[in-house]
């Protein structure tokens, strides 16, 4: 006979923390969180409050054993990341050393919903509950995950509000032309007591030294490695000069006492990731904002030889890019026959060695390809000093045509930047008046980047005009103060004064900075 089947329910019994249920019953080991979210001095004061608080309110109960306080002063709740002590605690519930944890509330504890949950379902699986003093939840009661699910959800809410709020203040003050600037990361300048930018005269000096390197010729290595040698620091002390950051200070409009505003925005408030601003929000262009460093003549000319550099390429389609400013003619030597440029190389022709230049095409893709010539690097410099003595001997000829140079420059007609300028302010004040009243302003931005792009162009053309006149007085000066023919070959004069050479197979034109062209027969 088969035997009845018998069941025994065995009622749960609760048990919370990690503690092995004995004999005696033991104390649940509770800890206790806080965080307080800025730095100040009232927060301050609430941040010791609250330690001396749960300390308290631990140690007054007979079944709890004080397993400590974590503590995050000024940091803030959107993620836990940064939250060192938060995180250390969590690591001591897995470790079985802590049963329960309190907290003033769900705000302090976490105002990002999924973070939230998942250290207190996290929690939870070990048995450890959270008690949050001000909503009097216990996330191990029956209704204590839906309410916190609902309590946390209005925590984040709070802090996407305030966030919100944040940004709205940085458009107020960006609208105001007020400039805010890490100035202990920022080369060249520092803060008065007010909070306004100010020049650091050694800093400075160091800013125009990269300017003029650049502008003389040397590349981004070779004017980090020459900071390098010099024992200079950069803005963030450190000793290596990275090309990117010496990029970035060639472009940085601050330098001209400019300021371009909200370069970068927030696109997540619980991450705060921030990304390139490429039009999605406004940008505010602030100018002389503070005192310049760089004049703005000479910050354009730099723009216009960085966008000179970029435009430097070789071989099929000009793809390959060829700027390099090991010499002097390194960039500057074209072919006359494909246009391409002409490259330095040590040659080795049947045992015999030698310092040619010759045609990239050629060396590439063979005399099928361009059969232009090959030139010994000795005559190439000396045609190219062939030339200086040339202007020397002619030098009446030669002033009298860069007299030419400068009446032609000052005759070209000048956009009008002033009225460019008076036709952008009123279009900025049209767009924040339609922004603010949450009105379609896409025709009005659309306005201002045509302005804003005529009013650049105008200054480019500005800067190439008096690029192009320092160049002549330059050259002018040179004329007058120089005395005999120059006997050797000279990289700093060739690089203050040449432009181009062309090659043929009868002769060099050598192109000078000034405007003028002479030849010099091979």
């Amino acid at each position: 006979m088969t035997a009845t089947k018998s069941v025994t329910v065995i009622p749960a019994r609760r048990r919370v923390g990690n503690t092995v249920k004995t004999e005696e019953k033991p104390k649940l080991r509770v800890a206790a969180y806080c965080r307080v979210s800025t730095d100040s001095d009232e927060q301050a004061t609430s941040y010791e409050a609250q330690v001396e608080h749960y300390t308290t309110f631990i140690q007054k109960n007979t079944e709890w054993e004080f397993a400590g306080i974590f503590a995050d002063d000024g940091i803030s709740g959107t993620n836990t990341k940064k939250r060192e002590e938060f995180n250390r605690m969590i690591e001591e519930c897995m470790a079985g050393r802590v049963d329960m944890i309190i907290t003033k509330s769900i705000s302090r504890f976490a105002r990002n919903t999924l973070d939230c949950l998942k250290y207190i379902r996290q929690l939870k699986d070990k048995n450890i509950p959270v008690f949050f003093e001000k909503e009097n939840i216990n996330t191990m009661d029956s209704k204590g995950e839906v309410l916190l699910t609902i309590m946390a959800s209005l925590a984040q809410q709070e802090s996407q509000s305030l966030s919100q709020n944040v940004k709205l203040g940085l458009q107020y003050r960006y609208q105001n032309g007020e400039v805010q600037v890490n100035h202990n990361r920022f080369l060249g300048y520092t803060k008065d007591e007010d909070g306004h930018l100010i020049i650091d005269p050694a800093e400075a000096e160091v800013v125009k030294r990269i300017y003029y390197e650049y502008l003389e010729g040397a590349s981004l290595v070779q004017i980090g490695q020459g900071l390098q040698a010099d024992c200079i620091l950069t803005a963030a002390g450190k000793d290596k000069w990275r090309p990117e950051t010496l990029k970035k200070i060639l472009k940085n409009e601050k330098y001209i006492g400019d300021a371009l505003l909200q370069k970068t925005y927030t696109v997540d408030f619980l991450t705060k990731k921030r990304v390139k601003n490429n039009g999605i929000v406004p940008q505010y262009y602030v100018e002389n904002s503070h005192d310049p460093i760089i004049p703005r003549d000479l910050y354009m000319q730099v723009q216009e030889e960085m966008v000179r550099r970029a435009n430097l390429h070789s071989g099929a389609n000009r793809k390959k890019r060829v700027y390099s400013s090991k010499y002097a003619l390194s960039s500057i030597v074209y072919c006359s026959r494909c246009g391409d440029i002409y490259r330095r190389i040590a040659w080795n022709n049947r045992g015999k060695h030698s310092i040619v230049w010759r045609c990239v095409s050629r060396v590439e893709h063979g005399p099928k390809c361009c059969d232009a010539p090959t030139v010994q690097e000795t005559e190439l410099q000396d045609a190219v000093m062939q030339a200086i003595n040339i202007a020397y001997h002619s030098r009446d000829m030669v002033m009298e045509q860069l007299k030419q140079n400068i009446d032609e420059v000052l005759s070209e007609a000048e956009q009008p930047v002033n009225d460019v300028e008076g036709r952008l302010k009123e279009m900025q004040k049209e767009l924040l008046k339609l922004a603010n009243s949450k009105k379609d302003y896409t025709e009005v931005a659309d306005e201002i980047d045509h302005l804003r792009e005529l009013k650049q162009n105008a200054l480019v053309e500005v800067a190439e005009r008096d690029g192009f006149k320092q160049r002549i007085a330059e050259m002018v000066d040179f004329l007058k103060t120089q005395d005999a023919d120059i006997e050797s070959y000279d990289e700093v004069l060739v690089r203050k004064m040449i432009e181009k050479v062309m090659v043929y197979e009868e002769k060099f034109v050598v192109e000078f900075k000034a405007g003028i062209s002479l030849d010099v027969k091979r």
